[in-house]
């Protein structure tokens, strides 16, 4: 393995001099696991995730990683993430579209085993029919599995929400898996100025002991150990414990927030949230707002700017709050089925005001001509 010195996350995130590089959002993956103290990488190719892990690849030739090695299909990669996890070591794996939906099962297992695995997700349509190209909906297949969800808007936003994930899943009151979304193509494939930590620099090692899960390790004890009557049975105590552990997920995403508040400045960012017309948008569909709010400027038109970093744990209260005194919220989206603006929905009291759109999936673009329409419409 290199050497690298291992330093204290504020250290890495806030204080170390940063170069800026101009890269990819794939080679932006690259440098953040270069720096993340990783133990092991599994990895199944699927575009456009896949030069993303075989650059990660390259960082185990290197010495950075110390175990890598490509599974038999997505569902395989899955399920030995989960292994190599519950045996004690920080793993790191990334897949997208229908990728994230062949392996589908094994996102639920991993946050009810309580494993703080870091997986990225590089999105993109799913075969209807097939395509490769840019689309968010295998996030609204996501939003329930019990995993903490962050959309990365930039390659900036990828590399550190990357290497921050690793630190909240692994915080003993958290300890449930992190993906991290990022719009396939839209950020993997263009490049642009990113700001990194030195290389000598990494994160502190994964102690597999402060996890509120005992650790599969035969030479200590407790040891982790899985029983299948006890879940198969239909019975009371079948019922209640699937319940109570539910729960308890659930509040462990819960308590991530304030991890993420501390790391990522919040849930949310917000420009001009004054605004009576308030844009609230995730990944890419926030850069196109930023656009077509300086058009909307240029016309005399006032609109403002929130944007959802956190998607689980979802900024509920800061929506309600954000969107009081809004006449109207827009929420543009890279998928059909508009699962943000359900999101929103739910948390504003009179959603009659949120417009669902505009919304482009399929692989097209988002020309800002179309969010500025929505804008000139809503001041009317």
């Amino acid at each position: 393995m290199i050497e690298q010195k291992i330093v204290e996350p504020e250290y890495l995130f806030f204080q170390a001099d940063r170069e800026e590089v101009f890269i990819t959002g794939s080679e932006a993956l690259k440098e953040a696991i270069k720096r993340a103290n990783v133990d092991m990488a599994i990895s199944y190719p699927i575009t456009p995730q896949s030069e993303s892990m075989h650059l990660v690849g390259d960082l185990y030739v290197e010495g950075y990683v110390r175990e890598y090695f490509r599974g038999e299909n997505e569902f395989a990669v899955m399920s030995a993430v989960a292994g190599a996890s519950m045996g004690g070591v920080r793993v790191f794996t990334a897949t997208g579209g229908p990728g994230t939906l062949r392996a589908f099962e094994i996102f639920p297992a991993w946050a009810g085993a309580r494993v703080p695995v870091v997986c990225a997700f590089m999105t993109r349509g799913v075969n209807s029919p097939l395509s490769i190209q840019p689309d968010t909906i295998e996030m609204a297949f996501m939003l329930h599995t019990g995993i903490v969800m962050f959309h990365a808007e930039t390659a900036q936003d990828l590399y550190d929400m990357l290497l921050k994930a690793f630190v909240i899943a692994e915080k003993p009151d958290v300890h449930i898996p992190v993906g991290v979304f990022a719009d396939g193509f839209f950020v993997t494939h263009t490049r642009e100025k990113v700001k990194i930590d030195p290389a000598e620099i990494k994160l502190p090692p994964y102690n597999p002991y402060s996890s509120p899960v005992p650790v599969m390790d035969m030479e200590n004890v407790p040891v982790r150990h899985m029983r299948d009557p006890f879940v198969m049975k239909s019975n009371f105590i079948s019922y209640a414990a699937h319940a109570s552990w539910q729960q308890e997920i659930l509040a462990a995403a819960e308590r991530a927030r304030k991890h993420i508040h501390k790391y990522l400045g919040g849930l949310v960012e917000t420009e001009n949230e004054e605004a009576e017309i308030l844009i609230i948008a995730s990944g890419t569909a926030v850069s196109q707002s930023r656009e077509a709010i300086a058009l909307a400027c240029q016309e005399g038109l006032n609109a403002g700017l929130v944007k959802i970093k956190s998607i689980r744990p979802f900024p509920e209260e800061e929506i309600r709050k954000l969107t009081q005194k809004a006449k109207s919220v827009i929420v543009p989206e890279f998928n059909r089925v508009g699962w943000l603006c359900k999101e929103i929905k739910s948390v504003v009291e009179d959603n009659t005001k949120v417009v669902g759109g505009p919304r482009v999936f399929g692989g097209m673009t988002m020309p800002p001509h179309l969010i500025l329409a929505e804008i000139r419409r809503c001041s009317q």
